[in-house]
């Protein structure tokens, strides 16, 4: 049984649908990439995923129960969290405080929060940071605080989505050691990516949305070399690279 299981998931805006009747699965351990070009449904599929929106049409199954239309935080404390495209943390608060809002989905004592939220932020980096506004860190640590809240959920199923988008390459470094550091400790991950050498050497398995549909999924060197995937979204520029 998958952990996550989307069938036939369609999200219609009025006359433009977003998600055409898309199927896509998490295996338990498994980084699944998600890509395609600007416009495709990335976010919306994982917005219909995470209960931000309720699909028009299709299931969405969590551990072989029906979750679809599920509110976010009710998904969240069966073990599904997200970041988001665009960076949304607490600026006012602490860094510190800023994960024990996501450590309080577990508990609702204050130290407890606090020692879970400590215990993260040593994992992913940021301990040093903790007594820091959040509005102050880089972009590139905002982002890792967002991943950070979201593992203090304690999740089996962590979505991110372009966690990596405007870093440096250095930057990348350490999120790609940071996702691959969740995935140790038994998270199943799902990434909306555009850095074609980040999301093919860390996922297991690739999907391709384009306008909507699901038009290729498979292992990431079966993906990079599909005609179909070439000419919507990757180029023959990346795909001559990759022959090199």
């Amino acid at each position: 049984m998958p952990l996550l299981e989307a069938i036939g998931i369609t999200k219609r805006f009025g006359g433009l649908t977003a998600n055409d009747h898309v199927d896509f699965h998490v295996n338990e351990g498994e980084i699944v990439g998600l890509i395609g070009p600007n416009g495709a449904g990335k976010t919306t599929f994982f917005n219909v995923i995470t209960g931000f929106y309720k699909p028009d049409e299709g299931r969405i199954l969590f551990r072989g129960q029906d979750v679809t239309g599920r509110p976010p935080e009710w998904l969240c404390k069966k073990g599904i969290a997200r970041t988001f495209q665009v960076v949304k943390t607490f600026k006012g608060m602490t860094v510190l405080e800023n994960v024990m809002v996501g450590a309080f989905v577990r508990t609702a004592s204050p130290a407890e929060a606090r020692r879970r939220a400590e215990e993260v932020l040593k994992f992913g980096g940021l301990y040093d940071k903790r007594d820091m506004l959040a509005g102050a860190l880089t972009i590139a640590d905002k982002k890792r605080l967002e991943m950070l809240r979201a593992l203090a959920t304690d999740p089996q199923l962590l979505l991110l989505d372009e966690a990596m988008a405007g870093l440096t390459p250095a930057e990348v470094k350490v999120a790609v050691d940071l996702v691959r550091k969740l995935r140790d400790r038994g998270i199943s991950i799902v990434l909306v990516e555009h850095v074609m050498e980040v999301v093919m050497p860390l996922s297991d398995r690739v999907v391709v949305l384009a306008t909507g549909r699901k038009i290729a999924e498979g292992k990431p060197a079966e993906v990079a070399h599909d005609p179909v995937v070439i000419k919507a979204y990757l180029g023959e520029r990346y795909a001559q690279r990759q022959r090199a």
